[in-house]
């Protein structure tokens, strides 16, 4: 109903005018302008004869100052997520081009003759360490013995020959390693060297991704050496 001398909606000049929906902001949230809003109606409509006492209203500013910092600080905490983020990125990026070391038993044997390397580690020391090599088919195609080692980092490189002393085919290849502790056979890690070809930047506070040579991915918190 409109007031017939002004035109004015009669409500609104008692404070009963319906507000429009606001549907861009979350129901289960109560932001800053919504608390402060409440606070003043609170004051307005107390009783004067039981007005709000000092302890509880500045209890209440408190509330709204915690509320007020929280906010602050959350957005203080995502842009340093976005700039450490951005740091790494960079890092990384220095990456593409060079081979890392990381976990897994697959490495891949690539057409330039530079053979294919890694490290296996070692909990206790061994006797005798013997790695084999196998093509995608799971085929065995070199046989590397290593002799007695001391416990730790181990390091070994594959020429890329077979048994026959024929260069094996470029491609995707396995290395798994067992050595001879405490007189009884026992599979140990191995970690090879990879390729990094280029960097991906995840979304969402997902983090930086290395995309490895043969297709195989890995964070860049799995990388254990720049080699």
């Amino acid at each position: 109903m409109k007031d017939a001398v002004n035109g004015a909606n009669p409500y609104e000049k008692l404070g009963l005018a319906a507000r429009p929906p606001d549907s861009a902001r979350p129901r289960d949230r109560l932001g800053q302008a919504e608390f402060l809003e409440l606070m003043i109606a609170q004051l307005r409509n107390q009783d004067p004869l039981k007005p709000m006492e000092n302890g509880e209203f500045l209890g209440q500013m408190a509330q709204f100052g915690t509320v007020s910092g929280i906010q602050d600080l959350q957005a203080s905490i995502d842009g340093l997520a976005v700039a450490l983020q951005s740091g790494q990125a960079l890092q990384a990026s220095a990456l593409v081009g060079r081979s890392v070391l990381v976990s897994g038993e697959d490495g891949r044997l690539a057409a330039d003759g530079q053979g294919l390397a890694g490290r296996v580690e070692l909990p206790e020391t061994a006797t005798a360490l013997t790695l084999d090599i196998t093509d995608a088919a799971g085929q065995t195609v070199r046989s590397l013995a290593l002799g007695a080692q001391a416990a730790g980092p181990v390091p070994f490189k594959w020429d890329g020959l077979t048994d026959g002393g024929q260069p094996a085919p470029p491609g995707i290849y396995r290395v798994t390693a067992q050595a001879v502790i405490d007189g009884a056979p026992t599979a140990v890690e191995a970690a090879l060297a990879r390729r990094v070809e280029s960097v991906s930047i995840g979304q969402g506070g997902q983090g930086v991704t290395l995309n490895l040579d043969g297709g195989r991915s890995v964070p860049l918190g799995e990388v254990r050496e720049i080699l």
